[in-house]
């Protein structure tokens, strides 16, 4: 067989990262643009993230359904991802009524959120429960290896131990509940996880079924065997540790990354000195990626009011940071309604499809979604389905959409306490006054404006909207290096049921343990820490490993 793969792409969002993956793997792309390609593809991959329906739905109208399935009966190697994993089973809970392809008896099922998030966002394991001998890997999953899922749907391993002999399970557990991380048989191969989001583990996954490598003999790595003592914890779901830039232009005009104070930017208090220049963000990104990041997460805060969409710098950024980096990419700043110098308006939606076609993986909108969780409540809970928030998610699903939110802590007088109009709650740091309760004040424009909601109000209006998770900040604690603000966070988290990124404070790796063990935080983000050069993304997995806490290990070569 020649190096060459044809995708399937039903406007599954970030594509590029995968093309960027099997480039580097030594393969040529085509795509699927005629049920012709499908007839002369030697090999097919079939990726998709967001929505079993509109997946099928997709399919449907292009005709492709057919010409797939043949495909697929002829023997000829066929590889899903994600959605693509979904579409190969009956039907899906995500919109009953529509029919996957059947290639696998059985129907995908929700998670269960009483006792986590959902969705089921981060790294963890494909273990493979049958047929393989020590040290064998079956596409090269491996036992130990993690791997990034991003869903909310899954099939339960009790469907896929009633499937026919011959189908060969990966094996993922989230919580108490175990469900395919991937399935094989015969010709078919898929993963509910992103392989070209999955760093080497991932590379070394694609790569096998490029080159057609089933079945391999390995070598253990002893470091990656200590992950299996925390097993236990969280289920099989790793704390994520995430690496975030702040980025903007500097007075010479060069795209820089840099570190606020309390959300200010440069070199002194005044305002006039000179914007913090940490280094260039595509060779920071590559570096915290090496260093072992579980995500990394770009925040634009600079406007570009004057540039036209599509010649954006960020667009750029993402575009060469994936071809190196195989890990989340999260992109937030401009996600909104934006009009170039000439007049175009282009939707938030079309904002945000461009920056998953350049690589980007989950888009970060912030001020907006204060504007939407308003609007939300002055319709008296019922979403309208105009804002940001709501278009980008019903394209891409729930978990391509993040919320920053920039919450300040305010101190409230005991005596107001019986008649205060917000959540309030109370807290182990008294105020200057000797206040004894606090509640958390949403702001926007960078925290230079106050808004009359509480901080999980908020959290709830853009859960509702169909925001997949949230990215906290805290103004209070923005590059004060004191650690992040654990009674903020448990507020939250207490208000939602989905994923949390703890943002803001952090200055050491202990910050990071007290954290995890003081919060139900999902992930943890550091910046400055990092920047400066005084602590790397693997010591602080390393310090949390050695506390007990499940962490990615870094895997050397593919």
């Amino acid at each position: 067989m020649g190096k060459t793969v044809h995708l399937l792409d039903t406007v599954s969002g970030n594509i590029r990262s995968l093309v960027n993956a099997i480039e580097k793997l030594g393969y040529e792309v085509h795509w699927v643009r005629s049920s012709k390609d499908l007839d002369n593809a030697e090999r097919v991959i079939f990726p998709g993230v967001g929505h079993f329906g509109h997946c099928m739905r997709t399919l449907s109208a292009s005709g492709f359904i057919p010409h797939l399935t043949r495909y697929i009966s002829s023997g000829r190697p066929f590889m899903g991802i994600c959605v693509g994993l979904q579409a190969l089973f009956t039907a899906s809970e995500e919109e009953p009524g529509v029919s996957g392809l059947g290639i696998f008896a059985g129907t995908l099922r929700k998670f269960g959120d009483k006792d986590k998030s959902v969705p089921h966002i981060g790294w963890n394991s494909a273990a493979v429960a049958n047929h393989l001998g020590e040290g064998e890997s079956l596409w090269g999953l491996r036992r130990e290896s993690k791997y990034y899922y991003v869903h909310s749907y899954g099939i339960p391993l009790s469907e896929a131990k009633q499937l026919d002999e011959g189908v060969e399970v990966a094996v993922g557990k989230y919580g108490q509940e175990e469900f395919v991380g991937a399935i094989s048989k015969g010709n078919i191969f898929a993963t509910q996880f992103h392989p070209e989001k999955s760093g080497v583990a991932g590379l070394r996954v694609l790569k096998a079924f490029l080159d057609g490598e089933k079945i391999k003999k390995y070598t253990p790595s002893q470091t990656l065997l200590r992950t299996s003592q925390n097993e236990k914890e969280r289920g099989r779901l790793t704390r994520r540790v995430i690496a975030c830039l702040d980025v903007r232009t500097n007075d010479a005009g060069d795209l820089v990354v840099t570190k606020g104070d309390q959300y200010d930017v440069r070199e002194n208090s005044n305002g006039k000195g000179q914007v913090r220049n940490l280094g260039k963000p595509v060779s920071m990104a590559e570096k915290y990626y090496t260093q072992g990041a579980d995500e990394v997460t770009f925040l634009n805060i600079t406007s570009f009011r004057d540039c036209p969409l599509l010649d954006t710098p960020m667009l750029e950024v993402l575009r060469q940071t994936s071809k190196h980096v195989f890990v989340p990419l999260t992109i937030g700043g401009g996600i909104r309604d934006v009009a170039d110098p000439d007049g175009t308006v282009h939707s938030a939606l079309e904002v945000a499809k461009e920056y998953f076609a350049s690589g980007a993986d989950k888009v970060s909108i912030g001020s907006d979604a204060v504007a939407a969780a308003e609007a939300y409540y002055a319709n008296n809970g019922i979403p309208t389905g105009t804002s940001s928030i709501e278009q980008i998610s019903s394209a891409y699903g729930n978990q391509a959409v993040v919320v920053s939110i920039d919450p300040r802590r305010v101190y409230i007088p005991d005596p107001n306490l019986p008649t205060f109009p917000h959540e309030y709650i109370p807290t182990g740091f008294p105020g200057a006054n000797g206040e004894t309760h606090v509640w958390y004040q949403a702001t926007v424009k960078g925290g230079r404006e106050s808004r009359p909601l509480s901080v999980q109000a908020l959290a709830r209006a853009v859960e509702a909207l169909g925001c997949g998770e949230l990215l906290l900040n805290s103004i209070d604690k923005d590059g004060t290096n004191s650690g992040f603000d654990l009674e903020l966070i448990n507020a939250v988290k207490r208000a939602v049921r989905i994923p949390v990124i703890a943002s803001s404070g952090a200055g050491r790796p202990d910050h990071f343990i007290e954290v995890f063990e003081g919060t139900e935080t999902d992930a943890a983000l550091g910046a400055g820490m990092f920047h400066r050069g005084e602590y790397e993304v693997g010591q602080v997995k390393s310090m949390l490993a050695e506390k007990g806490l499940l962490v990615r290990e870094e895997e050397g070569e593919i």
